[in-house]
C-alpha cells in the first residue's frame, strides 16, 4: 500500500483544495403547488405548512 514519505503542507492542501468550488451545486429549490414559494422537494412547506396538497402544519401568520 503506497504511503506518502513525509507530510503535506497545509499551503499544499489548500492548492489542492482550490478548485472544489466548481464541484459545489446550488440548492435544488422547486416551487411549492400551494403558494409558489421556493422549498427544498420533498418536505412541508415552512411558509404555508402544504405538503402533497395537505395542511400538515398549522402556520400562524407572523404580522407585527
Amino acid at each position: 500500500m503506497a504511503v506518502p514519505k513525509a507530510r503535506k503542507s497545509k499551503a499544499k492542501t489548500a492548492m489542492r483544495k482550490a478548485h472544489w468550488y466548481r464541484k459545489v451545486q446550488p440548492k435544488n429549490l422547486v416551487p411549492c403547488p400551494n403558494c409558489g414559494e421556493l422549498i427544498k422537494p420533498h418536505r412541508v412547506c415552512p411558509f404555508c405548512g402544504h405538503y402533497k396538497g395537505k395542511e400538515e402544519l398549522p402556520v400562524e401568520d407572523n404580522l407585527e
